[in-house]
């Protein structure tokens, strides 16, 4: 797996904090929220909207290939979470913007995109949004993605370029940010 430790290029050995976990230093992410919040919150918004204010749009009304599409969808949105999750795992870095990375991990389904957590968070969104059926949810997704890539995405971005510098940038030429 290709990694690149923070601490080494910085020549230092890492610290260890009073429960035995590596520390050092504090600087994360200023995201505007979480990112599974703001799933959770435009699933919640969609099924509200969809009682209050329904929508002549209608999607299949067969329940079977909704649901086989839904099912299908989360299958593989799960699947690239999940890879991209033990990914950072395999790093020894977290994946909630909330602490410090500790690791550029480029390798992998990294390798692929730079941000495969977001698409696997973003297929099991819409196909809950299919398999409801939801089409708030639906249209929610566009409010969606923007928040993600400029209140999420970009200030990661910022950050992991201010953390790993031209190492970063380097990647960020190889790897595209989605697919």
């Amino acid at each position: 797996m290709s990694i690149l430790n923070f601490d080494a290029l910085c020549g230092k050995e890492p610290t260890m904090n009073s429960t035995g976990q590596q520390g050092g230093d504090p600087e994360t992410v200023d995201v505007i929220a979480r990112p599974p919040f703001l799933f959770l919150g435009c699933l919640v918004l969609g099924f509200v909207l969809d009682r209050m204010l329904p929508l002549p749009l209608s999607l299949p009304e067969s329940a079977v290939p909704r649901w086989t599409a839904g099912g299908v969808l989360i299958i593989l949105g799960v699947a690239i979470f999940a890879a991209g999750a033990r990914n950072f795992s395999r790093a020894a870095t977290p994946v909630p913007s909330t602490r410090p990375v500790r690791t550029l991990v480029t390798t992998g389904i990294h390798g692929w995109s730079r941000n495969p957590i977001y698409i696997g968070m973003f297929l099991i969104y819409g196909s809950i949004g299919i398999a409801a059926p939801s089409p708030w949810i639906l249209i929610l997704t566009l409010p969606l993605a923007i928040t993600i890539r400029y209140g999420v995405v970009a200030r990661e971005e910022a950050y992991l370029e201010r953390r790993f510098g031209d190492a970063y940038r380097d990647y960020k030429t190889r790897v595209r940010r989605w697919m």
